[in-house]
């Protein structure tokens, strides 16, 4: 009944739901780690009321793995308390692509290891620091191939010019993530 693609590991995939300031996102994984997070599309920013809405599970809080369970602690700190984030364990990742030895993956990782909260960096930055100055265009593809935005903060990565660049959950909620940060960074100062 678990159905598994090639070369991998059977998952049992459990999927929840956490309803954020920024919308309902669509987390999904396993018992060995977390598969994926799917960002609404946002037609327009919340507003001020709506950004500071608690956020909780709406659905599939009653089978999360322990990896769902940390992605949601961590989601919530991120979204509600950015002060706890660094007490929080980064959940586990079990996506075939944070697996495989690639650009990507490199990519990924430096990206989530050295673009701090608050911060941006651009895609030629970043690529400098994947090792690779001269692949700013493969690091736009890896941020479109990133199974588990926010945290792994392809929303961080910025153009040269300054201007914000494209985004899975659209320009504004780029936007809005990155304005989040800066706010509330000032706020822990």
């Amino acid at each position: 009944q678990v159905s598994s693609k090639e070369g991998e590991s059977q998952c049992k995939e459990k999927h929840a739901v956490l309803l954020s300031p920024v919308g309902k996102l669509e987390i999904s994984g396993c018992e060995t780690g977390l598969h994926e997070i799917k960002l609404p599309k946002m037609s327009m920013l919340p507003s001020g009321a709506e950004s500071s809405a608690a956020c909780e599970v709406c659905e599939g809080a009653e089978e999360m793995t322990e990896p769902l369970k940390q992605c949601t602690a961590w989601l919530r700190a991120y979204f509600c308390e950015p002060a706890r984030m660094a007490s929080l364990p980064v959940p586990a990742f079990h996506h075939p692509l944070l697996r495989r030895d690639s650009f990507t993956r490199q990519v990924l990782w430096t990206l989530l290891r050295d673009v701090k909260f608050g911060e941006a960096v651009s895609y030629k930055q970043l690529a400098v620091l994947a090792g690779n100055s001269r692949a700013a265009r493969a690091v736009g593809g890896a941020m479109r191939s990133n199974p588990i935005p926010i945290i792994i903060p392809c929303h961080r990565v910025i153009c040269s010019s300054g201007q914000s660049g494209n985004y899975g959950g659209g320009n504004l909620m780029k936007e809005w993530l990155l304005s989040h940060e800066k706010l509330q960074k000032e706020k822990l100062a």
